[in-house]
């Protein structure tokens, strides 16, 4: 099967780009719904172009989205285990959300101006209205090793029966990794590839917990865990990131 899509520029992650969970799960959606009940994998080979058409090739077990002969990026199916922290709770990350490098005016950030250290970013981006990015704040939590965010998803994200969108639930699933790492003092690059699965669906009227982790660094590799949590503390979703590269 194939199809075209447009990616908006309010769904960028680094200027220019879209944000690597959410095109990480648009192109996962496309599969079939029967083999993505043990995780997907997306390995992104090229940054995003916005506002441009997309050409999605699905089949029962891959999905790839190319602009012109550029692959953009590629999904397929995967048996996803993960251990997973306790998190906090919603009233302590959400204690803790002031600490998060999102909201810190004094960091070196990836644009030229704006608040946090990504302004623009569609799930942690601080100067992208209510209503248009995610606006997931990660911080560090005493007691926790790694970071956490109080959520509480605006309703102009979900689905008519007030559940989320699986391109959502990756993008919220994203910064987190990448913040995980920054509260240690390292800054990675890109993200080159995101594996997740969803457990349950997610409802946009819950408070929300999703953390980050750090789980090693090899070379140029830097591996992260995030993980969603709804109200009653079950985990929703998580995910394995890859980030490539280091920018400290």
């Amino acid at each position: 099967m194939q199809t075209t899509i447009e990616i908006p520029r309010q769904f960028q992650g680094p200027p220019g780009s879209g944000n690597g969970g959410y095109v990480s799960g648009l192109i996962a959606e496309h599969l079939d719904e029967a083999t993505m009940q043990e995780g997907v994998e997306v390995t992104l080979r090229a940054p995003t172009p916005l506002d441009l058409p997309l050409r999605i090739e699905a089949e029962q077990s891959r999905a790839a989205a190319y602009h012109g002969d550029v692959l953009i990026g590629e999904a397929l199916p995967v048996n996803l285990s993960m251990e997973i922290p306790d998190p906090p709770s919603f009233a302590v990350a959400l204690v803790a959300r002031s600490r998060s490098a999102a909201l810190d005016p004094s960091i070196e950030n990836v644009v030229t101006s704006g608040l946090g250290f990504h302004p623009v970013c569609f799930c942690c981006g601080a100067d992208v209205p209510e209503g248009v990015g995610l606006r997931v704040f990660a911080a560090p939590v005493a007691g926790f090793d790694g970071v956490a965010a109080a959520w509480q998803p605006d309703t102009a994200f979900q689905r008519e029966n007030g559940t989320l969108p699986l391109p959502v639930i990756w993008a919220a699933l994203d910064c987190p990794g990448q913040f995980a790492f920054l509260a240690g003092g390292v800054r990675t690059g890109l993200l080159g590839r995101m594996t997740a699965k969803l457990l349950q669906p997610v409802h946009a009227s819950d408070d929300l917990v999703i953390i980050g982790w750090c789980i090693g660094i090899e070379g140029r590799k830097h591996f992260a865990g995030t993980a969603l949590f709804n109200s009653r503390g079950e985990c929703c979703a998580y995910s394995k990131q890859v980030w490539i590269g280091r920018r400290d």
